[in-house]
Order: structure tokens, then sequence, then C-alpha cells
């Protein structure tokens, strides 16, 4: 049976369901397929990404995923990028191969399918995102390309806005993208048609909402990319006032099925990782990263 080993690098990631998905799949191709989780939590692992990185490519792994903190900053140290990963100016899938090392981004393509699967016929004049890192990049690319006309991504870092900003307009045009402070949301929600979550807010590990609560209101569609806990207090709370509402879940698996393709040359079966994926959740666990 062939053999592939990969693995996941990030902080608080003990309770991924990577490993499953990824290993699942795997044995459905008949693969041995191996996903280490390389959490910078523990106090055994180093917090060097390129170390991480280093020993995760000496140790033979195809290549690893990356989630927060580190879907920025591994930019940097990679060979190369798809067309994709260098216009989002982040990474979530590293590959290995003949000495080097191709930075992808997953995250967008997943996003982007979630939203035509679950959101169907939703109103794109004007979105409102809260976050601007590494998923928060790829899920504003991915809005931008499905056609929504003016986004507005909110976040509290005034630097990790700006580049944001500055890479948004590099790809697209510069009267579709705003960029403001925790302080400006109110008036940018007050005319939107939907609102996406892409902070770990929600998370078990960071529970609460993202936003008052106040400021959902009848005709606002809500996106959450949050995947554990499957319903977050923000999904719950739009369920409350009657909106339409995606959670996280298909996102996780397109992205993941795109990572796993570009692991391992297979085409893996979305709709087996979906039933998958729809098992281990009916036994959650706390976390909910990618």
């Amino acid at each position: 049976m062939p053999t592939t080993r990969c693995g996941l690098i990030g902080a608080g990631i003990a309770t991924s369901l990577s490993p499953a998905l990824h290993e699942a799949e795997g044995r459905a191709h008949g693969l041995d397929l191996t996903y280490a989780l390389i959490d910078v939590d523990d106090p055994h692992t180093p917090h060097d990404l390129g170390t991480l990185l280093a020993r995760a490519e000496a140790a033979g792994l195809a290549g690893v995923n990356v989630t927060h903190p580190f879907k920025q900053q591994v930019v940097g140290l990679l060979d190369d990028l798809s067309p994709q990963a260098r216009d989002i100016g982040a990474v979530n899938t590293v590959v290995f191969r003949d000495g080097r090392r191709f930075g992808d981004n997953t995250d967008a393509y997943g996003f982007a399918q979630a939203f035509r699967r679950g959101l169907p016929g939703a109103e794109i004049e004007r979105v409102v995102q809260l976050g601007a890192g590494g998923a928060g990049a790829a899920c504003a690319f991915a809005q931008l390309a499905l056609g929504v006309r003016h986004l507005t991504v909110i976040d509290p870092d005034e630097e990790r806005r700006g580049r944001l900003a500055e890479a948004l307009s590099a790809r697209f045009e510069i009267d579709r993208i705003a960029v403001a402070p925790p302080d400006r949301l109110p008036g940018a929600l007050a005319g939107a048609d939907g609102l996406v979550n892409a902070t770990p807010v929600g998370m078990s590990a960071q529970p609460g909402l993202p936003l008052p609560i106040d400021l959902l209101r009848p005709g606002l569609w809500v996106a959450d990319i949050v995947y554990m806990p499957v319903e977050t207090p923000l999904l719950r709370a739009a369920d409350r006032l009657g909106l339409r509402s995606l959670g996280g879940t298909t996102m996780c698996v397109f992205q993941a099925a795109a990572a796993f393709e570009l692991f391992t040359g297979l085409v893996p079966d979305t709709g087996r990782m979906f039933d998958h994926l729809n098992r281990l959740l009916t036994h959650p666990a706390p976390g909910g990263v990618r």
C-alpha cells in the first residue's frame, strides 16, 4: 500500500478534525496516509515556524497545512507560490517537492464553493467581513471574485487592514474595497446585504459573538467560517432572527479536499468527505480550526 505523510502546523489545534478527514479519504483510495498535528501550544513543540517547516520537510512529509497564526508568516519561507496564494498573501497548504517548498491557498476555493452551495441567490451588493488575517484575506478574495460589489473588512489591527487593502486593490477595482476599524462596524452593517465572520471568535477556545448581537437585523445573511462547534453563537443568533446563514463545515470539506489533492495527486470524493465529517461532528470536541 502506498504511503503518504502530511500534517498541520498551528496553535491550539489538538482537537482538529483534519487528521481523521484526510486519513479516511486516503484509506478510501488505498493509501496509507498519516496526518500529524504540529501544535505550537504544546510545550514540547518549537514556536519557530522556520524550524517546524524544516523538520517536516526533513522527515519526508509530502506537505503540511498551515493555520492560525502562521498563514501569512509562512509566505516568506517558501520557494514558490500559486498565483492565487501570491495574490492573497496567505498560504494554508505547503507541498514539499524536489527540495523546494510550494505554497497554495485552498481557503479561498473552499469559501467560494461553500457560498455557492449554501447561500444560492444571496444578495451580494454590499458585504461586511470581520477579520483581515490569513483566513480573512482568502475569504475577501473569494467574495470579490464571486461578484460582491462592495466589501468592507473590519479588523482592529491597522497594519493588517492596510496589507489586505493593498493586496485586494492589486487584483480588484479599488472602489469595491474598504477596510475599517471596529468602531465603523455599525455604519457599515446598516446598509449591508451580508456578514462574514472570518475571525476565530465563536470557537470553544474563543467563545462568544464577534459583534454586538443588536447589529444583526432582518434581511441580513450571515456566514461563519468556524466549523466547530457546528452551530456557533453567531449562527444561533442569526437563526433566532430568521436570517439565512452558512456555517463553516462546507468550507472545511472543500478546502481539505483541495489540499488532499495537492498532497497526494489523487482526486478526492467530496461527497464521501462530507459524510465522514458529518459522522465526526456527531461527537463534537472543543476547538474548530483548519
